[in-house]
């Protein structure tokens, strides 16, 4: 695929793709303030850990998975990459709430607006999942 194939061509299509770049920077910096949070630890935090069941020697590996996942994602050429395992990510969140009885609407929320940044912001997703015009 060459350069020209993924220029936008119109204005609303440029609008698409910035408003796709800001949801996964904000996306990026979710999964980058919780890995911070895991870095930089606390008995707080050690306390939600075993709240879910979780024990203190997966928060270093966890927060390496996010921010590997989320440079993945950042990067053009690895996005699609990035984002499934940003979803599977936050599968295995979901279920980790679910199981002791959290709230995990937030963490859907995250997955949906995970695809949702890529989609307007990776122009050769709309040929695999057209949105088409209902007039």
């Amino acid at each position: 695929m060459n350069q020209s194939e993924v220029k936008p061509t119109s204005t609303a299509q440029t609008v698409m793709i910035w408003i796709g770049r800001v949801i996964s920077v904000l996306v990026a910096l979710a999964f980058g303030m919780s890995a911070m949070m895991k870095l930089k630890g606390g008995p707080e935090f050690a306390e939600g850990m075993e709240k879910l069941g979780l024990p203190e020697s997966m928060i270093l590996p966890l927060a390496i998975l996010e921010i590997t996942c989320v440079l993945l994602y950042l990067i053009p050429w690895t996005a699609v990459l990035g984002a499934i395992l940003l979803t599977g990510y936050m599968g295995g969140a979901i279920c980790t709430h679910w199981r002791v009885g959290d709230p995990f609407m937030i963490q859907v929320a995250i997955g949906v607006l995970i695809w949702l940044g890529l989609y307007l912001r990776e122009k050769r997703l709309w040929g695999v999942l057209p949105i088409r015009n209902m007039t």
